[in-house]
């Protein structure tokens, strides 16, 4: 199956009636999209609470993947909030147990900072993470491109392959270092996750600024984008049971629109998404 969504879901407003509540919007968006990225746990681990309340807002065939936090991928800078990392670890893992406990959990990604490069370190890090998952679908995203150079590629793929690693594949501009091609490879059998970044050149050459945030996802895919994408959607479903696939590109609030296009030019329909009685009040 194909899964089609949106990372978080507090920000797209062209899903949402006039007025609704910040607590009612996830119960929306499950109108429209059958899984979505909880970006939030990446800032926090969050309160068992809020991952019972996000389960009880979805239907049943809703799928989450969650972003690991901070402090478990070295984007944190200076002391993690725990006594040591294997705490920090347990935290999280008592945070997802509502996802786990439903089967709404799809895996959780772990993103890697662009100062995370290809060393014996790392890979022992990336070993360490495996570990502390337990048996956990996780997912592997790279933001240095040391792991893809042609010496690396290969060795990089087997080892996700023989670690358990669920390769997310990105589509994202390609400025140096600091930035990874898109690698068609499927690690899991089972899982595969694709994010697309945008293609905003300037601003992702330009993480520094007052406002980089705001505009290095800043970036509309075009139908011929979506078309390339979807060609080679169809080749990763030979090689994978299930794709997520999630937009990233909501700077501009244009994550939602792409999406539904993308499932337009798939020809998807699916069923068992959340009612749209929303619309009503």
């Amino acid at each position: 199956m194909i899964y089609v969504g949106v990372t978080g879901w507090g920000d797209h407003d062209t899903l949402y009636s006039h007025g609704i509540s910040a607590r009612d919007k996830l119960k929306e968006y499950a109108a429209h999209f059958p899984t979505v990225e909880v970006d939030t746990s990446f800032y926090a681990i969050q309160p068992e609470k809020n991952s019972t309340k996000w389960v009880h807002d979805t239907p049943d065939g809703f799928r989450f993947v969650v972003k690991a936090y901070q402090g478990m991928t070295g984007h944190q800078r200076g002391e993690i909030p725990f006594a040591n990392k294997d705490e920090m670890f347990e935290a999280f893992l008592l945070s997802i147990k509502p996802f786990l406990d439903s089967g709404k959990l799809a895996m959780v990604l772990f993103q890697f900072p662009p100062w995370f490069d290809c060393t014996k370190e790392n890979v022992s890090y990336l070993r360490y993470c495996r570990d502390k998952m337990q048996d956990i679908p996780i997912a592997l995203e790279f933001r240095n491109q040391t792991w893809f150079y042609p010496q690396y590629k290969e060795s990089t793929l087997r080892f996700m392959e023989e670690e358990g690693w669920i390769h997310s594949i990105c589509d994202e501009p390609q400025v140096g270092l600091g930035s990874v091609p898109t690698i068609l490879h499927a690690t899991k059998k089972e899982k595969t996750l694709v994010r697309f970044h945008g293609r905003n050149v300037a601003a992702w050459m330009k993480p520094n600024g007052n406002n980089w945030r705001e505009v290095r996802y800043l970036y509309r895919y075009n139908k011929e984008e979506l078309l390339e994408w979807k060609k080679w959607i169809v080749q990763l479903q030979k090689e994978t049971k299930d794709l997520y696939v999630l937009f990233n590109n909501n700077s501009g609030g244009d994550a939602a629109d792409n999406a539904k296009q993308f499932i337009e030019l798939l020809g998807i329909e699916y069923t068992g998404l959340a009612s749209k009685q929303l619309d009503l009040f």
